[in-house]
């Protein structure tokens, strides 16, 4: 429920959250001014909200998937991150095709595909989804923020996207149909989450006056 949902963020930043991980979704959000107000709470106190972009091979750019990014007065989230899954290997299956994506809605790709996870019952499995690729660039960011804790929400948020890989001139079948497409069309990078580059790249943010 969306007051859940509100409630949560708000819980997580006024314990002390830097990033919240949200791998949950739905398609209609009847009380979202509610949890706009906790997203903008979680915005001022410099937090990072990375959210699981759903798994219904749909375009997000032309369907939305609430939580979104987006405020009422159309306003983006500037430490939102929107992630999509990628599978294994550099062809046409790279984008898993259950993946939702978007040019403008989606940041980045990460691993989302056979990922081995714990699960219920003190097991594991090999699991897939975006609420697999989500917790993935969720902990890169964490891993850039201990090494540069000077960094702002806002600068890791940049590094994660401006540090992914990118496949120049890859065509993958587009998620939920058939068709071939640019992978760089499918999300607002164009690329998957690297954490080496990300790392290289925090350092050289590292050596500049960081902006008040």
């Amino acid at each position: 429920r969306d007051k859940d949902i509100a409630n949560g963020i708000i819980y997580a930043v006024d314990n002390g959250a830097q990033i919240i991980n949200m791998s949950f979704g739905k398609d209609y959000s009847p009380h979202k001014e509610a949890v706009h107000k906790a997203v903008k709470y979680a915005e001022e106190k410099g937090v990072i909200l990375v959210h699981a972009s759903g798994n219904d091979g749909e375009n997000l750019d032309s369907k939305s998937q609430f939580p979104t990014r987006t405020y009422k007065n159309n306003k983006v989230m500037r430490t939102w991150m929107e992630v999509g899954a990628s599978s294994w290997g550099r062809d046409s299956t790279l984008a898993a095709s259950f993946s939702n994506y978007g040019k403008k809605s989606v940041d980045l790709f990460a691993p989302g595909v056979e990922i081995y996870s714990t699960v219920p019952g003190n097991g594991y499995e090999g699991l897939q989804g975006t609420s697999m690729a989500s917790p993935v660039v969720t902990g890169i960011a964490a891993l850039l923020w201990s090494y540069y804790p000077d960094l702002t929400a806002q600068q890791v948020k940049d590094i994660l996207n401006q540090s992914s890989r990118k496949f120049d001139g890859l065509k993958v079948t587009q998620p939920g149909s058939s068709e071939d497409v640019p992978f760089s069309q499918l999300s607002i990078t164009g690329g998957t989450v690297n954490a080496y580059e990300a790392v290289r790249l925090a350092e050289t943010y590292q050596k500049q006056p960081q902006k008040k």
